[in-house]
């Protein structure tokens, strides 16, 4: 049996893992479209597919207004959130002067995107000072202590007997417990929250307000950290002092320097409390989400929130504390359904422009490269499966929207990745026609041109990142298939066209340079000198043999060619 040869090895290497990607993509695909609901084609944009409009007002108190700045900050805060669900090709803007108009993709978007949309997320760490029922349970832990988990405890009610004569100390202190307010939150009922103004209650001042499941009361103290000290916020699994997962989902805080500070004096002085005052309520928006005992003084400034989160809404609430709080408030005022901008017409017109361009780079690379053009069309064939692998992958799992900017990113892609081949195939012509055989052109021509790829498909790639980042709407769309189909470029470049060239060349047909192949040493200017070895012959090019190695010439080549030609031939003669 006959050992294959270095290149031949390492192609068939790259071929298998090429194919190992391939199935990778399509099994996540197909599992997808099994278990996960997942379609077969991308989700479309607004522009193509219609999708939902969501007129948000601002809820104010009487004589109130919300100003330019307070509405351009809230569409900058909605986008944010928005986007951090993926590229969705969302549309924002403002009407009126006092309202926002959001479109979204899809005609039945979720509870979780119209809260991450309109909620305010008005984030506050409350003392808590009396409540008629058993807290949720919800935990909070530090990081310096990961054992210490704050975990409920059966309450009781305090009530306030006396009116205190002493003025308020800290957030704990029963003194803001007058009988007025005790009044009032005896006679309060959960169902009273919604129109309570809770939401935009004064930070210095207590709150009565229940859990966001409807079913605890509470009195607060004043608000004595603010979710504006929040730097970051992100959505993990909890974890338990061994490293195992415990499946439940939290969100964990990383508070600024001031944040920590203040988060740090609060659980400093709860953890020396007993009862319903050793525990924080965490308020959103009005609402208790978490009222954790505290059992660790944490001062690392990374609480975490736990208890009855989805994957879905612990997101959701990290998004929204991560890109800060609305300015102001906001309600639905209408949601409406709308028809697609450009529709499936414009979708076909732009399929049809990409395969005409596809059908083009085919015949161009059948004309100028002969049979060694196909494997143009066989690279350009197995880029579009990855690519429509990838572009369907990210539409269902993160949430990317195909636009007619997103097709016209990857109509263009055809040309760039065209490119890319076109290097190649010239690199491997030059080095035939410096007298190598195919196999070391073929090898030799990969060194020059894998440099001049990486170099420019590195543009590419910095381009679209640039555009992705500063852009926002449907041009967003473009840059995402501009980047990735760029990526796909050079693995495609390195994981089969090389590769296939390498096995190409250690065929018999084309190593023999016929003129089918497209590298036909003859017609590129060189002719055979034995042993597989090709030199340049001076006499063809001077008598106009090569056309094709004529016309690559240099303008100083040919100048230095036409001046040798007009000389007359001297020929030096030694004395007898």
């Amino acid at each position: 049996m006959a050992v294959r040869s270095t290149p031949v090895r390492k192609a068939w290497r790259s071929l298998t893992w090429l194919g190992v990607l391939i199935a990778l993509l399509l099994g996540l695909q197909t599992a997808g479209a099994l278990f996960w609901g997942w379609g077969w084609t991308p989700k479309l944009a607004l522009d193509l597919d219609g999708g939902t409009q969501i007129i948000l007002t601002p809820t104010l108190e009487d004589g109130e207004t919300v100003t330019e700045e307070q509405l351009q900050q809230s569409v900058e805060i909605i986008r944010n959130r928005i986007d951090a669900a993926g590229v969705s090709e969302a549309e924002i803007s403002t009407q009126g002067g006092d309202k926002i108009v959001i479109a979204i993709p899809g005609t039945t978007p979720d509870q979780a995107t119209l809260d991450r949309i309109q909620q305010s997320a008005k984030l506050e760490f409350r003392a808590v000072l009396l409540t008629g029922q058993p807290t949720a349970t919800a935990s909070a832990t530090s990081t310096d202590d990961p054992d210490a988990t704050a975990t409920p405890t059966p309450t009781d009610e305090p009530t306030a007997e006396s009116t205190p004569t002493a003025t308020p100390t800290d957030g704990s202190d029963l003194a803001w417990v007058t009988p007025e307010l005790q009044a009032k939150y005896d006679a309060f009922t959960c169902d009273q929250v919604t129109g309570s103004g809770a939401n935009a209650a004064p930070v210095d001042e207590p709150l009565i307000t229940c859990d966001n499941s409807g079913t605890v009361k509470f009195l607060l103290g004043p608000a004595e950290v603010q979710g504006a000290t929040i730097s970051d916020a992100a959505a993990q699994l909890k974890t338990t002092s061994t490293g195992a997962t415990t499946g439940e989902w939290a969100v964990v805080i990383t508070f600024n320097a001031e944040g920590t500070q203040q988060f740090a004096d609060v659980t400093t002085r709860l953890y020396g409390l007993d009862g319903v005052r050793n525990q924080f309520a965490i308020v959103l928006d009005g609402q208790v989400i978490s009222a954790p005992t505290t059992n660790a003084v944490i001062t690392d400034g990374r609480p975490e929130i736990s208890g009855s989160f989805t994957q879905e809404s612990a997101k959701t609430l990290a998004d929204q504390l991560k890109y800060g709080a609305l300015p102001v408030g906001f309600q639905v005022e209408s949601r409406d359904t709308i028809s697609a901008t450009l529709g499936q017409t414009q979708l076909q017109s732009g399929l049809i422009a990409g395969l005409i361009g596809l059908v083009l780079v085919f015949v161009y690379s059948l004309f100028q490269y002969r049979l060694l053009g196909t494997v143009t069309i066989a690279s350009l064939v197995v880029a579009a499966i990855i690519t429509y692998l990838v572009v369907n992958i990210l539409s269902w799992r993160e949430g990317y929207r195909l636009s007619l900017a997103g097709v016209a990113g990857l109509i263009v892609a055809i040309g760039f990745t065209a490119d890319s081949f076109i290097v190649y195939f010239e690199r491997i012509r030059d080095e035939l026609r410096d007298g190598r055989g195919l196999v070391g052109a073929v090898e030799a021509g990969w060194k020059r041109a894998l440099r001049t790829v990486l170099a420019a498909k590195s543009v590419n790639l910095l381009s679209a990142v640039i555009l992705f980042i500063l852009a926002v709407g449907s041009v967003r769309g473009f840059a995402l298939t501009l980047g990735v189909t760029t990526v796909i470029d050079v693995i495609i470049v390195i994981l089969f066209t090389h590769p296939v060239l390498q096995l190409m060349a250690s065929t018999r047909f084309f190593s023999s340079g016929h003129p089918a192949t497209g590298l036909d040493p003859t017609a590129l200017g060189a002719v055979y000198r034995g042993r597989a070895e090709f030199r340049v012959s001076k006499d063809a090019r001077r008598a106009g043999a090569s056309r094709e190695a004529e016309r690559r010439q240099t303008i100083a080549e040919r100048k230095a060619a036409e001046l040798a030609a007009s000389k007359p031939s001297t020929e030096k003669k030694g004395s007898r």
